[in-house]
């Protein structure tokens, strides 16, 4: 199976109550074969309108979040943990992560990333480690299922609040020096 069969078959997905009031799956995007994952946690009103994650306000803030380290969208592949947008941003319920984790789970199998940065608190918990703090974690490095993986504050969280943004740059800063050390195509 490769990525677009995936998305196709997580099109019928209806295992939870969210994908019986999407406008659109929002499966993922970018490179099938990056060396870096970036998840987030759910789509919001854009994407959900769009089929594509990140693209309202903290989209343009991720773009932006990338430039800084001289990497676009081409270079790295984007998703959610929950593939359908809950109710007014909310968070996603337990029962919809559950029911959304093993596409997330075959997409990490089929990019095969060798770095995963995990964008705030919701996704962090969910690949990491279910106590992830994302106050005093953020920027580390942590060794799962071989794969490395960071959290950064989720631009949505930088939006709201600007104080953070310093700390994410040197989050930021870090991920370009493991990119550099660990990636090969990466910045090809």
């Amino acid at each position: 199976m490769d990525i677009n069969e995936l998305k196709n078959a997580c099109e019928g997905c209806k295992d939870c109550p969210l994908g019986l009031t999407r406008t659109n799956l929002v499966f993922g995007v970018g490179d099938p074969n990056a060396e870096l994952m970036l998840i987030g946690e759910g789509p919001g009103e854009q994407e959900d309108l769009q089929g594509e994650p990140f693209v309202g306000a903290a989209g343009k803030l991720l773009d932006d979040m990338l430039e800084m380290i001289y990497l676009d969208r081409s270079k790295v592949y984007i998703a959610n943990i929950v593939k359908c947008r809950p109710p007014h941003n909310r968070d996603p319920l337990e029962l919809e992560k559950n029911a959304c984790i093993h596409w997330l789970r075959e997409q990490i199998k089929l990019v095969s990333p060798k770095l995963i940065v995990c964008l705030g608190r919701i996704s962090a918990t969910a690949l990491i480690k279910e106590d992830f703090k994302i106050t005093r974690e953020h920027g580390q490095w942590f060794e799962v299922g071989g794969i490395k993986m960071m959290a950064i504050y989720h631009p949505a969280a930088l939006l709201r609040d600007p104080s953070k943004r310093p700390e994410t740059f040197v989050d930021l800063k870090t991920l370009q020096r493991t990119i550099k050390e660990t990636c090969l195509n990466t910045y090809r």
